[in-house]
């Protein structure tokens, strides 16, 4: 094959995987659909945590123990590997920060299911931005269908009870977030 083949086609592999990650990430990410909820509750699942297991009680536990813990539970999932999600870790973390314990931040990984990233690379993008709040990963390839996530991040909140209040597609900004962790709050 001539060099000019083999350069075209490896054009072509790289612009395929480039519209498969931001396919996979929702685009650029600068506008989310907001879903509101009819009491759908949600879907239990297996958790490996990364981080924030003295938070959860566990490094290895299920969703739905977190409930116990008795607070609304704002859940986002991301990959290590798509750029919205990686715009949108410092925002989580400043929220989950003046909110405190009034909510429980989670950030599962779903980079696995997806061919955007690793758990090794997960948990080195958790180190390299500074998140704390607690982050994991789940061996439940169920999940994505489970919770319907089409577009990276997809961020659920889950009022005390275990109802789906608000499903968010796409990425958000730290104003927004307030907005809807302040209604997550007000309704649980």
């Amino acid at each position: 094959m001539s060099t000019f083949g083999l350069k075209h086609k490896f054009l072509l592999l790289l612009v395929a995987v480039a519209a498969l990650v931001l396919v996979s990430c929702g685009g650029s990410g600068a506008v989310g659909q907001e879903n509101q909820s009819s009491a759908e509750v949600a879907q239990d699942f297996p958790i490996d945590v990364y981080q924030g297991a003295d938070v959860l009680g566990s490094s290895a536990l299920n969703f739905n123990e977190m409930l116990t813990l008795d607070r609304p539970v704002v859940l986002n999932f991301w990959a290590a590997l798509c750029p919205p999600c990686r715009a949108e870790m410092p925002d989580l973390q400043r929220v989950s920060d003046r909110f405190g314990d009034r909510v429980l931040f989670f950030g599962l990984d779903v980079g696995p299911f997806q061919l955007l990233g690793t758990r090794e690379e997960g948990k080195e993008l958790l180190k390299e931005l500074g998140i704390t709040y607690p982050s994991g990963s789940t061996e439940d390839d169920e999940v994505i269908r489970n919770y319907g996530i089409s577009n990276m991040p997809t961020t659920f909140f889950i009022n005390a009870d275990g109802e789906i209040q608000r499903k968010w597609a796409g990425i958000l900004n730290e104003e927004k977030l307030v907005e809807l962790v302040e209604d997550l709050i007000a309704a649980s």
